[in-house]
């Protein structure tokens, strides 16, 4: 396999993993149009393909956790915190969504109390993390098009290699 259809398959495989977790999350935000249980169930599958996500944007955060402090452009410390607190917040209502589950763990046999609390802060995390995906999106826009224009262009070999605005290869030079 060359270089190149490794770059193509590895950009797909993002593109399709970026794209099922836009997707489940928009539908599992407004869980009155699809029922709790789908809402739950759903967003224990995105919790899922946000961890494939992560796992295949590991190298990313690795080196640019490990330039943080030395040179790095300006637009990749932005992209870093806004992933970073992306990520605090999906944590959080993920797990304040399982602490006030409705379906799914009492599915599974397991009731816990209901606590105002954790709703609250379950509305509150959902609420910011609609905002942060918007930034995210925003922020690796370029990428996205890029990338959806290519794959009508499967042979052409023009997909891009670097999901969106800060690639290691790009973080080099201080702006």
């Amino acid at each position: 396999m060359s270089v190149l259809s490794v770059k193509v398959h590895r950009t797909r495989t993002r593109l399709l993993v970026d794209i099922a977790i836009f997707a489940g999350f928009l539908v599992a935000m407004d869980p009155r149009s699809t029922g709790i249980a789908v809402h739950e169930w759903l967003s224990i599958a995105f919790a899922g393909t946000v961890i494939a996500h992560l796992l295949l944007n590991w190298r990313w955060f690795v080196e640019v956790t490990r330039r943080f402090v030395g040179k790095l452009a300006t637009r990749c410390r932005v992209n870093y915190v806004l992933n970073l607190l992306l990520f605090i917040d999906v944590t959080l209502c993920v797990f304040t969504g399982i602490m006030i589950s409705e379906a799914a763990l009492p599915w599974l046999g397991i009731t816990l109390p209901m606590n105002f609390l954790w709703r609250r802060l379950h509305d509150l995390s959902a609420d910011l993390s609609l905002f942060l995906i918007g930034l995210h999106v925003a922020l690796h826009w370029g990428w996205i098009v890029t990338a959806l224009v290519s794959s009508r262009r499967i042979g052409s070999g023009t997909w891009p290699s670097s999901p969106g605005a800060c690639w290691p290869s790009h973080c080099s030079s201080v702006s």
